[in-house]
């Protein structure tokens, strides 16, 4: 076997793990390797020529391993502080996990006692092993254990099972693990709310625990959902699989699209009743169902005798020779200074004086802003509704009064776990939802898709997050049964993907998560959800019309 590291070239007749031949070439900050494109823990065993990288906690990937490492940690102290305590692993705040415990209240001498706890494991630096069972062999490893607690679940068409182990401990983990417990010094875990926190570096230093912002708006509508899939009783993926399996699925779709259509019928009648208000701003990341959302609210208000009448900030980028560049030396057409702002907001304040203006529309190929005689004027009973990245940043609407204005965030904030101890990242779901619409409606392919979804990520990082709690009001458009509506078209995309690309690990691990759902078909699904803008079959998009 040939194994390339860096410049460095080795050579071996027999299977050789990579923390023994990069032995000099490890040090501290290291947690993992990539071999082939692929995320492996350090101790993975090379059995054919390699190309090896060592994964730095900084990285995107360390980082993740990194958190799952704390959690590890955090569920063993648990255990052998508090044995009977049913830990749910809820979602991801900022800089930190939300977590609760289902039979027994948070108290502060407890998460004292935690702390302590995961500080000894830390110091001393205990290995995590890794056992691959078959599900029979797992279901009955934990039948049999006296260490599980009764939260393990898992369907019979899954192929395999890792089990992490610590001593006496395990548990399952998702992903890629690092080899001792020593590896994850920095952290912090504290009560908060109901439950508490598991906190971890932030991702632009890794050598310092990251600071903690409050966004209790956003938490506010994760537990709001959260309730009610509890309620529902489908909160993880294998009761999610229980109700395709057992012939449920159709009554639960129906629910989750009801809950939207109360969600957005609401968000119509609090807005109709503030009679100061002339526009809506809407905002949110990639894929987070915008422009049906859009559709949908405009609906509610004109039920409401509001009729909405939509302007496009597209139109109001500065020429190309104003627009700003990024560090790389590109034009950055995300950036709020690459809106045309004294213009955009002259515009809106003539609007909303009564008066007519003519608008331009932006020629992307030139770079500058056409007049072709379009013109816009607003009567009384219409209000504007504004949807773009910059929308919660009362700079883009500088020129306009607080008191007129209403602002929504819209995010996909999925509150389905694996299960109790895995949960699925909310950007996960996003990336699945821009996967299966760019390939269907704007020609990319997936691995397209993957290449960009790192400056996807930056710019709502930098553009949107940090104005969420800005929004008056906040709309979860995640529909509990979408990844397993999705994984059709999803999977075969990422299949493309071989192992010569980057991107190859990141294709692999998304379809070895989305191999978690049993399918469901395109029928039970109504031609009015959300989830059409990605799929394709929306009543409110003139593809199906043309159809």
């Amino acid at each position: 076997m040939r194994i390339t590291y860096e410049e460095k070239i080795f050579e071996s007749s027999n299977p050789v793990k990579v923390n023994e031949i990069l032995k000099e070439d490890i040090n501290e900050k290291h947690i993992a390797c990539i071999v082939n494109n692929q995320v492996h823990a350090l101790d993975y065993e090379i059995r054919e020529d390699a190309k090896v990288e060592l994964l730095d906690i900084n990285s995107k990937d360390g980082r993740n391993v990194y958190i799952r490492g704390v959690m590890f940690i955090m569920g063993k102290a648990f255990a052998e502080c508090y044995p009977k305590a049913l830990l749910t692993v809820n979602y991801q705040l900022h800089n930190s996990m939300f977590c609760q415990i289902d039979n027994m209240a948070v108290t502060d001498e407890m998460i004292n006692n935690v702390r302590e706890k995961m500080k000894e494991i830390i110091k001393a630096d205990l290995p995590i092993t890794k056992t691959v069972m078959s599900v029979d062999e797992a279901k009955a490893f934990y039948t049999h254990s006296k260490s599980a607690n009764g939260r393990f679940q898992i369907d019979n068409h899954a192929k395999e099972v890792a089990l992490y182990f610590c001593g006496d401990y395990f548990n399952y983990l998702y992903g890629t693990m690092p080899l001792t417990t020593g590896m994850m010094k920095i952290f912090e875990i504290q009560k908060y709310k109901d439950g508490y926190l598991v906190r971890y570096p932030d991702k632009t230093d890794m050598t310092k625990l990251g600071e903690y912002k409050e966004t209790k708006k956003l938490l506010s509508t994760f537990d709001e959902y959260d309730d009610i899939y509890k309620l529902l009783n489908v909160n993880t993926v294998f009761k999610l699989n229980k109700k395709v399996e057992d012939g449920e699925i159709n009554d639960f779709i129906l629910l989750s699209e009801a809950l939207h259509e109360k969600k957005i019928s609401i968000l119509a009648d609090k807005i109709s009743k503030k009679s100061d208000v002339k526009m809506v701003l809407i905002a949110g990341p990639s894929s987070s169902g915008k422009t049906t959302f859009a559709r949908k609210l405009s609906l509610g208000l004109r039920l409401k005798g509001i009729k909405p009448v939509t302007i496009s900030v597209d139109n109001y980028f500065v020429e190309r020779k104003d627009n700003p560049r990024d560090e790389f030396g590109n034009y950055d057409f995300e950036c709020i200074e690459a809106i045309d702002l004294e213009l955009f907001n002259d515009h809106l304040v003539r609007l909303l004086n009564g008066e007519t203006v003519e608008v331009p529309k932006f020629d992307f190929k030139v770079g500058t802003k056409v007049y072709d005689g379009t013109t816009m004027s607003l009567k009384k009973d219409e209000i504007l509704v504004i949807e773009g990245i910059h929308c919660l940043n009362d700079r883009l609407t500088k020129a306009i009064p607080k008191e007129e204005k209403v602002k929504i965030y819209i995010s996909d904030l999925t509150v389905l776990n694996i299960d109790y101890f895995n949960r699925i990242s909310t950007t996960d779901t996003r990336l699945i939802r821009r996967i299966v619409r760019d390939y269907k409606y704007r020609g990319y392919d997936a691995l397209s898709t993957l290449q960009s979804w790192y400056s996807v990520n930056r710019g709502e990082e930098k553009y949107i997050y940090p104005y969420q709690e800005e929004a008056d009001y906040m709309f979860n458009s995640s529909l509990i049964y979408e990844l397993a509506a999705e994984k059709k078209y999803a999977v075969p995309l990422l299949k493309q993907i071989d192992s010569t690309h980057k991107e190859y690990g990141e294709a692999q691990r998304l379809i070895q998560f989305l191999e978690y759902f049993e399918d469901i078909p395109d029928d039970d699904i109504p031609n009015t959800s959300l989830l059409r803008e990605f799929i394709g079959g929306s009543i409110y998009h003139k593809e199906n019309k043309k159809k």
